[in-house]
């Protein structure tokens, strides 16, 4: 029998496809133990501070898991404005060990709210030229809606909690330190 076989008749054409065939053990169509050890994966938090450029295709790539059917994202990147002024670049700065243990506790706490498997957070360190992303997070999930909130919790957390400076250098030769307005540790003026 071929792949597909057609028969017709006068007034009628019918499609017959196969059948997919049984499975047998020991078939190539039979899932291996090492396939099965694989959906059986451990959750992972990927954290990393970078001064190279972040790439979504590596960052979204490792959040991928057979077990989920939504891989959310947020991608940060450098507008070329503020306020009227034309922006060239950002320059981030973060304190490494606190700003690592603080995105590690945001983590923790999806985990606590949240079912979802697999955590990426990236963040550029250094210059980053305008359009080119300064933070990317990734978070997969069985269903759709817990990687979406959780990756809004992330970043809100994020912005928040960790200690990561921005300074904007405009194209008029001035620069300006920004603070996070969502820093818990800013004052309010």
């Amino acid at each position: 029998m071929s792949s597909l076989e057609i028969s017709s008749s006068c007034f009628n054409q019918e499609t017959k496809l196969p059948l997919s065939p049984p499975l047998v053990e020991g078939s190539a169509f039979e899932p291996s133990r090492r396939e099965m050890d694989e959906v059986e994966e451990k959750p992972k938090e990927i954290i990393k501070f970078t001064a190279k450029k972040l790439s979504v295709d590596e960052v979204s790539q490792l959040v991928i898991s057979p077990l989920c059917g939504a891989v959310s994202l947020f991608v940060g990147t450098t507008r070329n404005n503020f306020e009227g002024k034309k922006v060239i670049n950002l320059e981030y700065e973060a304190y490494l060990p606190m700003a690592e243990n603080e995105v590690r506790k945001i983590c923790s706490e999806i985990r606590q709210k949240w079912s979802v498997k697999h955590i990426a957070v990236f963040h550029r360190l250094g210059l980053v030229p305008v359009s080119e992303a300064s933070i990317i997070i990734a978070v997969s999930s069985a269903h759709r809606a817990a990687s979406l909130e959780a990756v809004n919790y992330a970043i809100d957390n994020l912005k928040a909690k960790v200690p990561i400076w921005k300074k904007e250098m405009y194209e008029e030769s001035s620069s300006s330190w920004k603070r996070n307005k969502e820093c818990f540790w800013a004052t309010n003026d």
